[in-house]
């Protein structure tokens, strides 16, 4: 399998896949695809990690595409301002994401719900206590706010993050949260009560434009309904 990115600022990854590959991808991912690609649903895995994934904000249910009778093409277009970011999956390499941001994968590549193994980190952290994460082989394309800046933690190093902004990481990365400091700063300050904390080692992608920031920034210039 082949895939290329374009556009901006709602990018689409198109895939070009041999006869009999298959694809993954959430309950109407699909943007444009070659006649030739034959489509299923089913829950991917079991009525457990169905459940799993709708805890994760994804839908129980996956569809998976399989190209038939010679290549064939597919495209999955992002649902919000951002970037596609794809990330090659193996069993020393699997990768944790924020809720809903599985696009599409290829077959190898299992998506599950991961618990923040700290209470804090889950409660406090912006991010919930229930993430993605991907395990297996192959490719997975994962949907990010806004724009990504990408970092590499070395062991011990560490990235405090403002709630929202994290969006991936290797398992490898550690998260805390770390209460801001001085109740002046925390009741007026605009940041919260609490920052994310990454400890290395391992890369991490930061988003510049969670939803609700863009859903806060965008809700005075939206019309009240009239009653």
């Amino acid at each position: 399998m082949q895939y290329e990115i374009k556009g901006t600022p709602l990018p689409v990854v198109i895939l070009s896949l041999n006869d009999g590959e298959k694809v993954k991808c959430q309950k109407g991912a699909m943007s444009w695809m070659s006649p030739n690609l034959q489509m299923s649903t089913n829950a991917g895995g079991g009525i457990g990690k169905a459940f799993g994934r709708m805890f994760s904000g994804e839908s129980m249910f996956q569809n998976i595409y399989t190209c038939q009778g010679g290549s064939g093409l597919f495209a999955a277009a992002s649902t919000f301002p951002g970037e596609i970011v794809p990330y090659q999956v193996s069993p020393s390499n699997p990768i944790i994401a924020q809720k809903s941001a599985f696009l599409a994968s290829e077959e190898g590549v299992e998506m599950s719900v991961h618990f923040q193994k700290k209470a804090g980190a889950g409660f406090f952290g912006g991010e919930g206590f229930i993430l993605q994460k991907f395990t297996g082989n192959g490719m997975v394309f994962l949907e990010i706010d806004g724009s990504i800046v990408e970092y590499n933690l070395a062991p011990g190093q560490q990235m405090i993050v403002d709630t929202g902004n994290f969006a991936a990481m290797e398992a490898s990365v550690s998260v805390d949260v770390q209460a801001i400091k001085g109740i002046g700063n925390a009741l007026f300050g605009g940041e919260g009560f609490f920052n994310t904390v990454l400890t290395g080692p391992g890369k991490i992608w930061l988003q510049t434009m969670p939803r609700n920031v863009m859903a806060d920034a965008l809700r005075p210039f939206i019309p009240s309904s009239s009653s």
